[in-house]
């Protein structure tokens, strides 16, 4: 091989220049998929973690108020019950703090935290015709039914996410 025959085998300068480009390109594309897909599965995390703290909350509730003897105190943001060993069992709502605590024998919980509503509502047993809704409760001490509803949020990323749906139940006592 002569040493003109090694001069015509190199790159151009600008082959050189569109193939460093066009892998610029390529890099930046993968980058980008790479970074919102990141993004992607730490908020499909954050949904999972909030739905399960939020279920573990709410199978720990129901557990308790269907064990209750007697809701004695109602507002829309905290119920009292006497439980089986006549102590009081209260759940209360804080919108200041967004937490939902669990306060019996003297020890306070946080049942659930980063909660951006919460409400309760109380219902006889005696179901309406022709739905599943119950009758209000002209005393608290008739209340055999519990509905609570909340909805869960947390900043992540710097953005605040929301569950996509409202934790609900209706849970009946069934010591009474």
């Amino acid at each position: 091989m002569s040493i003109s025959d090694r001069g015509q085998a190199a790159f151009t300068l600008v082959e050189v220049m569109v193939a460093s480009a066009l892998g610029l390109l390529l890099a930046t594309a993968i980058a980008t998929f790479a970074f919102f897909s990141s993004r992607s599965f730490v908020a499909m995390a954050s949904y999972t973690e909030m739905n399960h703290r939020s279920q573990l909350a709410l199978d720990k509730m129901s557990k308790e108020i269907r064990q209750a003897r007697q809701l004695t105190a109602f507002a829309t943001n905290s119920l009292t019950f006497a439980n089986a060993d006549r102590n009081d069992l209260s759940y209360t709502y804080n919108p200041g703090t967004r937490r939902l605590e669990r306060a019996s024998g003297g020890q306070t919980n946080t049942l659930l935290s980063d909660c951006d509503a919460l409400q309760f509502s109380i219902y006889q047993h005696t179901m309406k015709s022709n739905s599943f809704d119950c009758y209000d409760v002209a005393n608290v001490t008739n209340a055999r039914v519990i509905q609570v509803n909340w909805k869960n949020s947390r900043v992540f990323l710097s953005k605040k996410a929301t569950t996509e749906s409202v934790q609900s139940a209706k849970i009946a006592i069934r010591n009474h």
